[in-house]
C-alpha cells in the first residue's frame, strides 16, 4: 500500500497563527514522538499512545512532539481534523495563543488560551463552537503549536 503524501506547514512567529503558515519542503524529516489524540472540539481523555511521525528538522526543537486533531474548533486557524501537530513542551502561554491545554489533570484541548479577570476562556478558531470558561486553577498549558502535518489529500490551506 503507498504511504501517502504530506504536507507540511511551519508556524512563522510573530504573526497570528491563523496567517502565520508556510509550507515546508519534506526534506531533513526526523521523527518526533506521536504521543496520542487532541480535541479540537469538547476536550477528550488524555490517553497516551504510542507512535511516531516524520517532520521537517525546522519544526523539532528539543522539547517536541506531535498530536493527532480530532475535531474542528480549530479551523479557522488552519488546523483541521485529522492533521497532526508538532508541539513544543511549553508551560504558559501568552494571551491568545494557540495551546494544547490539560483540563483537571484528566481532559486534553487544543484552543486559543485567554487570561480574563474570572479565570481563563478557551476560545475556539470556529464561530459556530461556544469557549470554555475556567479557573485559571483548572488548567495545565502543556505546549504551543509549533507546525502541522497533514496528508496532501487533506483540506486545502486558507487564508
Amino acid at each position: 500500500m503507498p504511504t501517502p503524501s504530506m504536507h507540511y506547514l511551519y508556524r512563522r512567529p510573530n504573526l497570528p497563527i491563523a496567517t502565520s503558515w508556510a509550507s515546508v519542503d519534506a526534506t531533513d524529516l526526523v521523527e518526533v514522538p506521536l504521543l496520542g489524540d487532541v480535541s479540537a472540539g469538547l476536550p477528550i481523555e488524555a490517553c497516551p499512545s504510542g507512535g511516531a511521525i516524520r517532520a521537517p528538522a525546522c519544526m523539532v526543537r528539543r522539547n517536541t512532539y506531535a498530536l493527532r486533531v480530532r475535531g474542528d474548533s480549530m479551523v479557522d486557524c488552519n488546523i483541521f481534523d485529522g492533521d497532526v501537530i508538532i508541539i513544543e513542551r511549553q508551560e504558559s502561554a501568552e494571551n491568545g495563543e494557540t495551546a494544547v491545554v490539560l483540563i483537571n489533570q484528566q481532559e486534553v484541548t487544543l484552543k486559543k488560551l485567554y487570561i480574563e479577570k474570572n479565570g481563563v476562556r478557551l476560545q475556539p478558531a470556529n464561530e459556530n463552537m461556544a469557549p470554555i470558561y475556567l479557573k485559571n486553577s483548572d488548567i495545565q498549558v502543556l505546549g504551543m503549536v509549533m507546525g502541522v502535518v497533514r496528508r496532501q489529500d487533506g483540506p486545502e490551506l486558507t487564508h
